[in-house]
């Protein structure tokens, strides 16, 4: 032997013909030739066997005795990594430091980006200090609407907490005074002695109530939903973004196509109702509300006695047919003006399903025209000089092109209703297919659509104003768009990437969590579970790993714990639990009267299953005990090592919905042909708009609560 290696007795198990080395993964045996089994335990051999099974040879003179004999050699088994102890300077922690600068309140953004730092590719939060990243374990985020920040005062009175008195009143505009001040974004320490009793446990959990901020528009009193702001994470971003110009819709990661027929889009009566569309009388209920229906002075109906009439037997459909055997024309009309703020229909257009023009026509207007508006209509004089086509003239025509089974699509169609004093009961509108990102009233247009979806520009004629045509196919196409990618695509939520897919996908371990040896991490992905009422599959909750569907907050509380420990046996929910787990508690949504009872009984999560008797009597500071109670008992089930977080999701809203309701009956009645203003039953002034204004401000006022267990 060279250089004074020692050669130590074989092993007793010879294998002359194996030449077959299992990977280290494989078990803790490796068969190996008898000159590399002896570089393995030779000391001078440079890290010959190790961890990842790798094996090197220091010189090639180093192995003189091979023999032709195999030898077995142990490979000693790689220890896990220990948990770090609580207070020891490794144990992870996210702190607030009352020397950090915040301009404003937190959001539900930014506890969804905390648990995308923690666990994936989400920007580092500048609001709290993230330590130890690598060392936690799981992260659990509850959900509960209903609780308010004042509910922590020492002082409340939960007997009379919802009571709407003068003094409640004077003392909730005091309160809304005092939030200009900066200091109302920081968060406020929570100690028992200063808390009521039902809450006191949050002190024993989290060191701070954080004020948080819900999602929304406050100029449009406005509340967008908590709960997808929360599971819906941006889409990273590939670069520095390009100046100027639409940057075209692009699939999020984890999209799949859900090819849809065009019947699922058609506008509900509530969604024709809220766009200002006079309402077919085939969607009204039977009844009265059907049979005094009395259409305005010069409109017609197109002839559709009952929506039944549309549908087409399942014979009749071609297998995988977006149109579901119905005609669809695709409509778009210009106007020029003939009075203060009225326009009169000048030129129509039809076009159907494969982009053939079947109607095009110009329109002599009843009333003399005192603007042409030539810059968006394209209309000139001289183009409506010889003309003597009527509006009863299209109308006519209209109402022998529409039957039962025709769809209208076209963008904002109601303007285009309107000028042709038409109504008809199945259409489909691309300003509500592809909702404005900041939500109605707001709509995006045509042109800004055609961009983004289609990356086409359309509208450039300049002084020579739009084409209906091209207006016409562009909604067309939207709509085909649409039906081949599914429903989401277009809305907020195909803006981002469900959270548990990001995870899934971007999720990462660090070799304190057992993968790679690297400083960043390695990206496996992370198990996940949404816990809630009725059935997490049918919402945002389908992109995780498990659904655990509920009853009630008993229920959601042993779903939690369950999904966190996993199942014993490990025939459902793997032995260990989930990386992450989502879960919303109801009961005190319920009893707060946050809950709009007219949706209960739909087992999904927007309406779930009926409240319990239970739920209904109880008063308001049992049910708060009941939350502190199961957010114990789920804290003391937590494993070391676990970020948990707790959050309201929004304010009291009911103020809100209230004047919101009170505006949609407005509109209704406002967008009516031929009623006037002092036949209006709901009054909107500015009065009203400024109080909505500020109950959505009280609306989207939440709170939360962070710490690591």
């Amino acid at each position: 032997m060279g250089r004074g290696l020692r050669k130590r007795p074989k092993c007793t198990q010879n294998i002359p013909s194996s030449r077959d080395i299992p990977s280290p993964d494989d078990g803790d045996t490796m068969t190996l030739p008898p000159a590399e089994a002896m570089l393995a335990e030779t000391p001078s051999a440079l890290d010959a066997a190790s961890s990842d099974g790798s094996l090197k040879r220091s010189k090639p003179d180093d192995v003189s005795d091979g023999g032709g004999e195999w030898q077995t050699v142990s490979r000693p088994t790689k220890k896990a990594k220990k948990i770090p102890k609580q207070g020891k300077g490794s144990y992870p922690s996210i702190t607030f430091s009352p020397n950090a600068r915040l301009n404003a309140k937190i959001s539900v953004n930014n506890l969804r980006d905390l648990v995308t730092y923690i666990y994936a590719d989400g920007p580092a939060p500048q609001w709290v200090a993230v330590s130890h990243r690598p060392e936690f374990r799981k992260i659990v985020t509850i959900m509960v609407p209903g609780l308010e920040e004042a509910m922590f005062k020492a002082s409340v009175d939960f007997d009379t907490y919802n009571d709407k008195t003068e003094d409640r009143e004077e003392e909730e505009e005091e309160e809304e005074k005092i939030m200009t001040s900066p200091d109302d974004y920081y968060p406020r320490k929570l100690s028992k002695e200063r808390l009521p009793e039902a809450l006191q446990p949050f002190a024993d959990i989290f060191p701070h109530l954080w004020p948080v901020k819900t999602p929304g528009d406050d100029k449009n009193g406005k509340m967008h939903s908590p709960m997808a702001a929360f599971l819906t994470a941006p889409t990273p971003k590939d670069g520095p973004k390009k100046a100027g110009g639409v940057k075209p819709a692009r699939e999020p990661n984890g999209w799949k196509n859900e090819r849809t027929p065009i019947t699922s889009f058609i506008a509900t009566a509530e969604q024709l109702t809220e766009n200002g569309y006079l309402v077919h009388p085939a969607l009204l209920p039977e009844g009265e509300a059907r049979d005094t229906f009395a259409a305005p002075e010069g409109w017609v109906i197109t002839k559709v006695n009952d929506i039944s009439e549309g549908e087409v037997p399942d014979k009749e459909i071609q297998q995988g047919s977006i149109t579901a055997g119905r005609d669809v024309l695709a409509l778009d009309c210009e106007m020029c003006m003939t009075g203060e703020k009225e326009f009169s229909l000048t030129r129509i257009s039809l076009v159907d399903w494969a982009g053939d023009v079947v109607m095009d026509e110009l329109v002599k207007p009843d009333k003399p025209i005192i603007d042409y508006v030539t810059q968006f209509s394209g209309i000139t004089e001289e183009m409506l000089r010889p003309v003597t086509t009527t509006i009863r003239d299209i109308q006519q025509k209209l109402l022998e092109i529409l039957h039962p089974r025709t769809i209208l699509i076209g963008h904002s169609l109601e303007s285009d209703t309107k000028a042709m004093q038409l109504a008809h009961p199945f259409i489909v509108d691309t300003s509500i297919l592809y909702p404005h990102p900041r939500g109605p009233p707001l709509k995006s247009s045509l042109k800004w659509l055609a961009q983004k979806y289609l990356s086409r520009e359309i509208q450039k004629g300049g002084a020579a104003g739009h084409n209906s045509i091209e207006d016409a196919k562009t909604c067309l196409d939207l709509t085909k768009q649409k039906c081949e990618k599914g429903p989401q695509w277009g809305t907020s939520d195909a803006q981002g990437e469900n959270l548990f897919r990001r995870l899934a996908r971007a999720g990462t371990t660090y070799k304190a969590q057992g993968g790679q040896e690297a400083v960043g991490g390695l990206e496996v992905g992370k198990t996940s579970a949404a816990v809630d009422w009725g059935d997490p599959k049918r919402g945002a909750g389908n992109g995780a790993t498990y659904q655990l569907g509920c009853k009630d907050d008993e229920e959601v509380t042993q779903g939690v714990i369950r999904a966190v420990h996993g199942d014993a046996d490990g025939k459902e929910i793997r032995g260990g639990g989930v990386d992450f787990v989502w879960a919303r508690m109801r009961s005190l949504e319920a009893q707060q009267g946050w809950w709009n009872r007219n949706r209960v009984g739909a087992a999904s999560t927007t309406g779930g299953p009926p409240v319990s008797a239970e739920t209904d009597a109880a008063t308001l500071e049992q049910s708060l005990r009941d939350v502190s109670d199961r957010l114990a008992r789920i804290h003391a089930a937590l494993p070391p090592c676990t970020a948990f977080i707790v959050f309201s999701g929004s304010g009291d809203p009911r103020e809100m919905a209230r004047l919101q309701q009170m505006q949609a009956q407005w509109k209704k009645e406002y967008n009516t042909p031929g009623k006037k203003w002092d036949e209006l039953s709901v009054k909107w002034t500015d009065v009203e708009e400024q109080a909505l204004k500020k109950a959505a401000r009280k609306a989207r006022s939440g709170i939360g609560f962070i710490s690591v267990k």
